[in-house]
């Protein structure tokens, strides 16, 4: 079975989890960790924060908790048996049935769960046991930055003055449903509201001169985010410094993500190349990112983030200055940072940050 190596060393790390916490079992229920542990598997109907079925790991057994309505497709479709689970079903309005069998199957011990539960709360645990991808998540996060990266690319070429914002995200939402990508967030904000606002949500407004458009769409768990430009008018001298400025403090931060590194590494490099750039009040204006992966962000770093970086760990830095954002999706690895997403369609910038070379998209002129 193709995810059965990836599989296993997921459940050697909850495993020494439950080790080293004292724990009988773990109890994931989280759709972003359940994603992570089934190697990419949907155990929700709709988008959110828990799930319909809960995976209970033991130190020796995998059970699936969930009712008879979710039972089936459990079994039939995100094939859950054939990775080990055995899957137990109750009655969809008895709802006292999973804490019943959670504590029957792990005997009254001690239990930790990745969210609000009866037991121990692990999901912080469980979140860096996330950062640090496997070969199998790598390459399965190449293929969906591929698929982003056109959707958006395509879907932002594809514009013209007189669309709505609206209009544009719903032809990107569509695609997206197509390419059986999930829609956690897509904007697109056009003219005078990309300077008034850093995240734009797309309204009834009519486009006439340039185009903010990006998101996060989660591909089979992982989740790639990145925005683009589109100019109908020609790209003034000053807006170009500002882009590659802009693109020149995100490749910092990128060059600055080293596995072995604090999170405050790349997060105080960017900062300092705001300063040196002329953009220092910019900084304060909004987030910087982080690491992404099975969320959209893990955490948004600040200055009180100190965690250490994992080899082949994911972030999607997001420096801004009002009117332009650079965003790509990107792994750490020992070898350098690997770009999940890339410019495929778009005009591309060349530019060389730190002794490394990045080639990233550039803004798309259309008149």
């Amino acid at each position: 079975m193709e995810y059965r190596h990836e599989f296993e060393v997921k459940l050697g790390r909850i495993r020494r989890m439950l080790e080293e916490e004292e724990l009988a079992g773990c109890y994931i229920k989280r759709q972003d960790n359940f994603a992570w542990l089934t190697c990419g598997r949907v155990n929700y109907v709709a988008v959110g924060e828990l799930g319909n079925c809960g995976l209970l790991i033991t130190r020796e057994k995998l059970y699936a908790i969930t009712n008879n309505i979710e039972a089936p497709r459990m079994r039939e479709e995100e094939k859950l048996e054939e990775m080990g689970f055995s899957i137990l079903e109750g009655v969809w309005y008895k709802t006292e049935f999973e804490k019943q069998e959670i504590q029957r199957l792990c005997q009254n011990q001690a239990v930790g769960y990745d969210h609000k539960g009866d037991g121990r709360d692990v999901s912080s645990r469980i979140q860096q046991l996330r950062f640090a991808l496997t070969e199998e998540e790598v390459e399965r996060y190449k293929e969906g930055g591929k698929l982003v990266s056109r959707l958006i690319e395509e879907t932002a070429a594809s514009l013209r003055p007189g669309d709505t914002e609206l209009t544009v995200v719903g032809r990107a939402s569509c695609l997206a449903r197509e390419a059986g990508l999930d829609i956690i967030s897509l904007f697109c904000g056009s003219d005078e509201r990309i300077y008034r606002y850093r995240h734009a949500i797309p309204t009834e407004k009519i486009i006439r001169e340039r185009v903010q458009m990006g998101g996060n769409l989660r591909y089979k768990g992982l989740v790639v985010c990145c925005t683009r430009y589109v100019n109908f008018v020609p790209v003034s001298e000053e807006l170009k410094k500002q882009y590659l400025d802009n693109v020149r403090i995100d490749c910092t931060m990128i060059a600055n993500s080293i596995p072995g590194e604090s999170f405050q590494t790349p997060f105080l490099a960017g900062k300092k190349a705001y300063e040196e750039l002329g953009y220092g009040e910019e900084f304060e204006k909004h987030h910087q990112g982080g690491p992404i992966g099975y969320a959209a962000r893990d955490y948004r770093i600040d200055f009180g983030h100190h965690g250490i970086i994992a080899e082949n760990q994911a972030f999607c830095w997001n420096p801004s200055i009002t009117g332009t954002k650079s965003e790509d999706t990107v792994i750490a690895t020992a070898n350098g940072p690997l770009f999940v997403s890339l410019p495929c369609l778009f005009p591309k910038v060349e530019l060389e940050v730190e002794g490394k070379m990045f080639k990233r998209p550039y803004i798309l002129e259309k008149f």
